[in-house]
């Protein structure tokens, strides 16, 4: 198949897409039309249905569906007309080829994860771990989940790729510096984002759910490590503070969604881990999606184009 990101104006297009958006609008004339944005894992094109007949068979937002276009330039960008469309058949398209995917193989991720999760020798945070993070369903849920919905690994993998390089990266510095708890720290990397499997919905949607609005992940978590370490005959209350506290402030900043500012030296290396990790993955995106060039186009986030440093 074609993907979205080798489309060339000119080019008729026969395949499947994701449908992220589906509205009917009408033209100054007052006809009506649909106005879609349509996806597949290399990224997004919006879409026009002009003629509204029964070449345009039924789907939702949402729907994966087959469609004949032509590929046209729309002020700067590309744009589908769209011909024909139907909803996709089960069996005629492969969904991972639909969303966005991490480059690195899932199982051997959720390998990484497993092993710094059972390095950890403390008997409680361990077996925390083990109620928290290490099981069936985390698994599957780690490997498909994103760590974010457009910030940073904003893909199937995500999740289980962010939180390994955080924990891995914590790892390190642990050993860089007096007065760490290393098994404090790691647990504190390893169970960081979990609460992202309830603020964000699963792909193909991948958006912020009620909840995820409503408390957010940081607090989610908070709540999470609360109930299960309290269940854990035995568990002191200091450790469970500690490694709450490494939780809620791990944002770093009041401005930053922290309900805490780190006060610990655990706390403070997993918010440098995890601010660096999703920094030099926006990077690593916008280095990607500038496709060869060596500036890359405005970046919301860094408020700046970035350049690579090739000469």
């Amino acid at each position: 198949m074609k993907f979205i990101e080798d489309f060339r104006d000119g080019d008729s297009i026969l395949g499947h897409f994701l449908c992220k958006r589906k509205q009917m609008a009408k033209t100054k004339a007052g006809k009506s039309y649909l106005s879609l944005t349509l996806a597949d894992k290399t990224g997004q094109i919006e879409a026009k249905a002009w003629e509204l007949g029964i070449q345009i068979q039924p789907f939702e937002q949402g729907d994966f569906v087959k469609m004949d276009a032509d590929v046209q330039t729309y002020g700067s960008d590309l744009q589908l007309r769209v011909i024909r469309a139907r909803k996709s058949l089960p069996g005629e398209y492969e969904p991972r080829d639909y969303m966005p995917c991490s480059d690195k193989d899932p199982g051997e991720l959720w390998d990484g994860v497993r092993a710094m999760a059972e390095s950890v020798s403390d008997p409680f945070l361990a077996a925390l771990l083990g109620r928290v993070l290490l099981t069936p369903e985390n698994e599957a849920a780690f490997k498909a989940h994103s760590a974010g919905k457009q910030m940073h690994h904003a893909y199937m993998g995500g999740l289980a790729e962010h939180t390994l390089s955080v924990a891995e990266t914590c790892d390190f510095l642990c050993g860089r510096y007096a007065y760490v708890n290393r098994d404090l720290c790691v647990t504190g990397a390893l169970l960081h984002d979990i609460g992202k499997l309830r603020e964000i919905s699963p792909f193909p949607e991948n958006d912020y759910t009620d909840d995820g609005q409503l408390i957010g992940h940081i607090v989610m978590t908070a709540i999470m490590i609360d109930r299960e370490a309290s269940a854990i005959e035995g568990f002191p209350p200091r450790l469970k503070s500690l490694l709450i506290h490494i939780i809620l402030s791990h944002h770093g900043e009041y401005a930053f969604g922290s309900p805490e500012l780190p006060k610990t030296i655990e706390a403070m290396i997993l918010h440098v881990a995890d601010n660096a990790d999703a920094k030099l993955k926006m990077f690593e995106t916008a280095y990607a999606d500038a496709r060869g060039s060596q500036w890359t186009a405005y970046h919301k986030t860094f408020a700046r184009a970035l350049t690579k440093s090739e000469w």
